[in-house]
């Protein structure tokens, strides 16, 4: 639970001189709130959990808008050839703490009109409501692509649908990746239904959208048939006096085949951002062909983590007791005192934490722990560290490892494979341990628990990785690829850095490392990695927290859009 404090909450009514009437509707394909809630598959759902919980810290008045998928999203299991298995089971709304809402909508779905049931859940003062269709949010990424594109069809027309019968009237729409898009459409729609000519409701959806593009891999932007959109979301254009051509222009990829709900989401929102520096260059370079011979209008707000949720208590009571306020937002925060916490008691809290992991994870206490846990997509280069393993294994470390791949994933339960066999090696055991199941629960006790966070994507592939940034605000030092978030967050003094130029190349200067100076500094020098260990939790908290990244949001995108949305009233 976060401490959440009169000042933090009043950070919005200190902020709100400009709002009249502010209110945000942030839609997201998944959520990840906490593990009993499992409707969520990694970073992209946590990063959408957190900004409720920094919205609801903050006062912000902002609803979230979801499905409920009644299998969740898979627990994970490894078979006797090492390979993942996937198993669904059914998601209790009411023992997740969810509550049932007195009104229902209805969406056609490939000319079939359902109807769906609306779930509330409560993050803090921030509603979250999520939509059920017993057959159709089944599971969270799962089923062919016309599953899909009806899932996708629920959360963005459901949802707005579902927020004008419970009485919300956001004045900002924000789209946490595309999965949502087509609440654009469905938006036109009443605002053409309510008297407005196509073009204006177009532009008044636009001046009012939010979007954030999460990922330059294909695979994270979502495209469809020609011939499966004009079925299933041409009814609803042509209510929004939208042909099938004009329809379909809206999600063009230049020359490319098919509707992408990437450019649909681009063209229909004023605001744009990726989630890191690099990711904002990256995707303005991917995305510069819908606006030729203009500025490409693509931002960025590095992601954050929730600090109530990701820092350890007992850490945190430590560093209340040199004066930080980790509750607080980033500019009242005071976390430049972790500079002057107590070298001992920080090294006793963070050997606290790493026992709870080592019973968890059946490994020393005392060796050097580095922590390997993200989403098993074969860029994320899990492999990489055990590229070279007896160069590895003569180091004095160990590791743990976990991670899902999706279920479609082959090559990524491949790779997954290979190192579950290498665990299970007489010669590797006890140093190389794979742990299941890999979830909130779990990301809390590694990310606390290790002494290092790896992260190898290849660059620029990984737009954020925000784990690694929970894992610094514990003071646990990152080994990382300079990409995402890592690009801007470190400093010799905070860590360690990959230049991700190859893999031949990463992969030495990863070695290189450990063997010549973590290693050695952990073993040798426990003054000066305590140090890096106070100056990460100094540096890194207040830059990478979410309070910051909503802040931002706030006033970069949502005041604006909100004062644009508001001028055409």
């Amino acid at each position: 639970m976060s401490h959440v404090t009169a000042d933090a909450v009043s950070w919005w009514e200190r902020a709100r001189a400009r709002d009249e009437g502010l209110r945000v509707a942030y839609f997201s394909m998944e959520f990840g709130l906490h593990e009993r809630l499992p409707i969520y598959s990694g970073g992209l759902g946590v990063l959408a959990g957190d900004h409720l919980k920094a919205a609801a810290d903050l006062g912000l008045p902002l609803v979230g808008v979801g499905l409920l998928y009644r299998g969740g999203y898979f627990r994970q299991g490894i078979d006797a050839a090492g390979r993942q298995t996937e198993d669904y089971q059914p998601v209790d709304p009411e023992a997740a703490g969810l509550e049932r809402e007195p009104v229902s909508v209805e969406v056609d779905v490939g000319g079939t009109a359902i109807e769906a049931a609306v779930w509330r859940k409560d993050v803090g003062s921030v509603p979250l409501y999520l939509l059920e269709v017993d057959w159709l949010t089944d599971a969270l990424y799962g089923g062919d692509r016309e599953h899909r594109i009806r899932q996708e069809l629920l959360l963005g027309v459901g949802g707005i649908r579902a927020l004008a019968a419970l009485g919300i009237e956001p004045t900002v729409f924000h789209l946490n990746e595309g999965h949502s898009a087509f609440l654009q459409i469905e938006r036109v729609r009443a605002l053409v239904a309510g008297g407005l000519e196509t073009k204006a409701a177009l532009e008044h959806v636009r001046r009012s959208s939010v979007f954030t593009t999460h990922t330059p891999v294909p695979a994270g932007n979502e495209v469809f048939g020609a011939e499966l959109v004009a079925r299933y979301v041409g009814p609803l254009a042509a209510e929004a006096g939208l042909g099938e051509e004009a329809l379909l222009d809206l999600g063009r990829s230049g020359d490319e085949p098919g509707f992408g709900l990437t450019p649909l989401a681009l063209r229909l929102s004023s605001s744009a951002n990726g989630v890191s520096g690099l990711h904002g260059e990256v995707a303005r370079e991917m995305w510069e062909w819908l606006w030729p011979g203009q500025e490409t209008p693509i931002g960025h707000v590095t992601n954050g983590v929730h600090l109530g949720t990701w820092l350890d208590p007992a850490l945190a009571e430590l560093l209340r007791s040199a004066g930080v306020r980790p509750e607080a937002p980033p500019d009242e925060a005071s976390w430049e005192s972790a500079r002057v916490t107590d070298p001992e008691a920080l090294w006793r809290v963070h050997a606290a934490a790493k026992a709870r992991l080592a019973e968890r994870a059946g490994i020393e206490r005392d060796l050097l722990t580095i922590g390997f846990a993200r989403r098993f997509a074969t860029y994320k280069r899990a492999g990489l560290v055990f590229s070279d393993v007896e160069r590895l294994l003569a180091l004095p470390v160990q590791l743990v490892v976990a991670g899902k791949a999706h279920p479609a994933d082959a090559p990524g339960k491949d790779v997954m494979q290979e190192i579950v066999e290498l665990a299970r090696e007489r010669r590797a055991q006890g140093r190389v341990v794979f742990l299941e199941n890999y979830d909130i629960g779990l990301a809390r006790t590694l990310v606390r628990g290790c002494d290092v966070w790896l992260n190898t994507p290849t660059r620029p592939l990984e737009a954020s990785g925000t784990s690694g940034m929970k894992a610094a605000v514990n003071g646990v030092l990152n080994l990382s690829v300079l990409d995402g978030w890592w690009a801007e967050g470190y400093s010799a003094e905070v860590g360690w850095a990959i230049d991700g130029v190859s893999d031949e190349a990463d992969r030495e200067q990863l070695y290189r490392l450990l063997e010549h100076e973590i290693v050695p500094t952990f073993t040798g020098d426990r003054e000066r990695w305590v140090t890096m260990m106070q100056e990460s939790i100094a540096q890194l908290a207040p830059r990478f927290s979410m309070h910051r990244a909503v802040i931002e949001y706030v006033e970069r995108y949502y005041l604006p859009a909100h004062e644009a949305a508001r001028s055409d009233s």
